[in-house]
């Protein structure tokens, strides 16, 4: 659980620029302890899927929600025959895009837009 909640504050902060942050030792640590890596899934694969990431996934173009399903569905098949990928086809800090990020952005801002809008009329 912990490693859960600090990955999480760790990505979000760059969740904001869509990007990566810098790889220091620690959160390259943090990154590999909590484990999605090894199934060949990214950061934004394991979402909890609200409102919000569920509009941006219908937003989402079909190539790379293609490629999500794929991951998600190859996870899962490992995670049901209690195996791993090998360890050179774990997805890399590096290469772990937040693919969904600005998606994200854009639902959120809709999202507050008319909440203020519904608030001033």
């Amino acid at each position: 659980m912990f490693f859960r909640v600090l990955s999480t504050r760790l990505a979000s902060t760059s969740a904001k620029k869509g990007t990566v942050p810098p790889a220091t030792p620690f959160r390259k640590w943090v990154y590999n302890a909590t484990g999605f890596n090894k199934y060949g899934l990214m950061h934004d694969d394991v979402l909890h899927e609200n409102e919000d990431v569920k509009e941006a996934l219908r937003r989402l173009p079909e190539d790379l929600l293609h490629a999500r399903t794929f991951r998600i569905v190859r996870a899962m098949q490992l995670s049901m025959t209690h195996d791993l990928l090998p360890k050179e086809q774990w997805t890399k800090y590096e290469e772990d895009v937040r693919y969904l990020q600005p998606y994200l952005e854009e639902v959120k801002k809709e999202r507050e837009e008319r909440a203020e809008w519904d608030a001033n009329n």
